[in-house]
């Protein structure tokens, strides 16, 4: 009775796997498969480079913009906003008009200022009178310290309305207008929180406004390579020459990514860089073994070890494969990042479940 072709392939591959138990090296050797085995076995190999995501001393970072260099242009009071006069992405000098903003309750204050103004020289008038009647004996001196008590109070008092006055940006003894915003530093525009025509209460923010140079980055670094750092080291963005000076090495470790939180500052190429944009960095000279990403599949475990069967040779008749200890970093899905590989290097992406079980066949021989 004739044989069909998977019971054929099947006495091949058993066939394959004796010969090669009979004639295979010691365990610290190469594993060699003809091209039918390979073939049988269904074994697959791939290049490093090929399969995408290795880091070599490589972070993810995000770009902010210092604290003390952003500023919030919010409503001083409640009204309506008459007119705006930039928008995002603008570049400001300090003092130049942003908006315009319409309100009744910034014409309270007006009104406020200039009547404690006036009382305040009523009674500043007041005590120069006091003053001369009680040299001239005229008056008493509990008189005089009456009228120079309510004087400075009065004093008091207007100064007190003229600054918050001048936080609300109207000018003192100018009744009416709408209120002029003004950009307090130079710098670029963010956000705009408001549109022309809408009514806002008190404190609404109107633009943020922020200096792009220098910029900050927050890294995100494994614990056991923050521990190796000081403040002042060298980083370099994984495109491009930009250098960035770390200033800051978080105390506090992220549980899920077990991440430790680095703080660097970027001045030198800090304009070819925008708020919240994702990059990467790199430590400048730093020794950190290639993390790399391959399939689970590559993986396989001997002797309570995690190994790799890394190609020494590949070509239409054989292959030669060894395999190499592995440190595994994390795991997730259908891939696992491991370092302890050459990047350069060319691996075994499926099968490696049947090389392990030659591998260890071979081991008791």
């Amino acid at each position: 009775m004739q044989e069909n072709t998977s019971q054929i392939a099947a006495k091949l591959a058993l066939a394959a796997a004796s010969m090669l138990l009979l004639v295979a090296p010691a365990l610290a050797e190469p594993l060699v498969l003809q091209a039918a085995q390979v073939k049988s076995l269904g074994i697959e190999t791939a290049a490093i480079a090929d399969l995408g995501n290795i880091q070599g001393g490589r972070f993810p970072a995000r770009v902010l913009v210092p604290n003390d260099q952003v500023r919030v242009v919010a409503a001083p009071v409640g009204g309506m906003i008459e007119m705006l006069a930039v928008a995002p992405g603008d570049s400001v000098k300090r003092g130049q008009l942003l908006a315009r903003l319409a309100s009744p309750q910034a014409l309270e204050l007006q009104r406020d200022v200039l009547q404690s103004s006036s009382q305040a020289q009523l009674l500043s008038q007041n005590l120069k009178r006091d003053e001369t009647l009680f040299s001239e004996g005229l008056i008493p001196e509990s008189r005089l310290q009456a009228t120079r008590a309510a004087a400075a109070q009065a004093a008091a008092l207007a100064s007190e309305r003229r600054q918050g006055l001048g936080l609300a940006g109207v000018t003192p003894g100018k009744l009416g207008g709408p209120l002029q915003l003004a950009a307090p530093i130079d710098g670029v525009v963010l956000e705009q929180g408001v549109q022309t025509g809408e009514r806002v209460d008190s404190a609404a923010l109107i633009y943020r406004i922020a200096r792009l140079s220098p910029l900050w980055l927050e890294i995100q670094a494994p614990v056991e390579l923050a521990a190796t750092l000081k403040p002042g080291a060298t980083l370099r963005l994984a495109q491009g020459d930009t250098e960035a000076r770390l200033l800051a090495i978080g105390r506090a470790i992220d549980p899920a990514s077990q991440t430790v939180l680095l703080r660097a500052e970027v001045r030198q190429g800090a304009e070819n860089l925008r708020p919240g944009q994702m990059v990467e960095v790199v430590l400048a000279g730093a020794a950190e073994p290639r993390r790399i990403s391959v399939p689970a599949a590559a993986l396989a475990r001997h002797d309570n070890k995690e190994i790799i069967f890394v190609v020494l040779k590949e070509d239409t008749r054989e292959l030669r494969v060894e395999a190499r200890t592995v440190r595994v970093l994390a795991q997730g899905g259908n891939s696992v990042q491991v370092e302890g590989l050459d990047a350069q290097s060319r691996i075994v992406v499926k099968g490696a479940s049947a090389l392990k079980a030659l591998m260890a066949g071979v081991g008791r021989q």
